[in-house]
C-alpha cells in the first residue's frame, strides 16, 4: 500500500497563497508537495516525475532541495499551528511561512521511480523564525538532507506586495 499525507497543511492555506511552484495547491503545473505531522516529526511523500530526470535513472537535485524547501516551511506551519493549540483541519487557518535560508546536502544520486520521503524535525528559534531539519529517503536509503530557516510570511505579501 502507498504511502501518502492524509491531513497536508498545505490543504488549508487560503486561495490567495496557495500558488507556490513547489507546494500549492492552485499551481496545477507545480509539485503540489503536501506535508503533514508522523507523530513528532514532518512528513512530505512524493513521486518525481520522467521530467525530474538529471541523468536516466537518476532524480534531478533541484527538484530535491524544492522538496526539502517547501517540506520546511510546511514543517514550521505545522509547529506553529500546534503551539497555537490547533490541528490541521480544525477550521482555523493555518500560518504561512517563507523561507529564510536553504542548506541541502547531496548524500548519494537519488534513484528515480520510487517515492520519495522528506521527513523533519522541527525547531522554534524565535516566536517568528523556525529551523527545520529535513532528510530525504528513497528505497529507505537517506539520499539528502537540508535544513530550512522559515519565518512567517510578512504581511506585505498581501496581494503581492502592494
Amino acid at each position: 500500500m502507498e504511502e501518502k499525507v492524509v491531513h497536508a497543511v498545505q490543504d488549508f492555506y487560503p486561495e490567495d497563497f496557495a500558488w507556490c511552484y513547489g507546494c500549492g495547491r492552485m499551481n496545477k503545473e507545480g509539485h503540489q508537495f503536501r506535508t503533514g505531522w508522523q507523530g513528532e516529526q514532518t512528513l512530505t511523500i512524493y513521486t518525481p516525475k520522467e521530467e525530474h530526470t538529471a541523468i536516466p535513472g537518476f532524480v534531478y537535485g533541484g527538484l530535491i532541495a524544492s522538496l526539502i524547501d517547501c517540506h520546511g516551511t510546511g514543517s514550521a506551519a505545522l509547529a506553529l499551528h500546534r503551539k497555537n493549540g490547533h490541528e490541521v483541519g480544525d477550521g482555523v487557518e493555518p500560518p504561512r511561512f517563507v523561507t529564510a535560508s536553504l542548506k541541502v546536502d547531496f548524500v548519494k544520486p537519488t534513484p528515480h521511480g520510487v517515492p520519495l520521503r522528506a521527513v523533519g524535525i522541527v525547531t522554534e528559534i524565535h516566536p517568528k523564525k523556525w529551523k527545520v531539519d529535513a532528510e530525504v529517503f528513497a528505497n529507505e536509503k537517506i539520499v539528502a538532507k537540508g535544513e530550512v530557516v522559515a519565518v512567517v510570511m510578512p504581511s506585505s505579501f498581501a496581494k503581492g506586495g502592494e
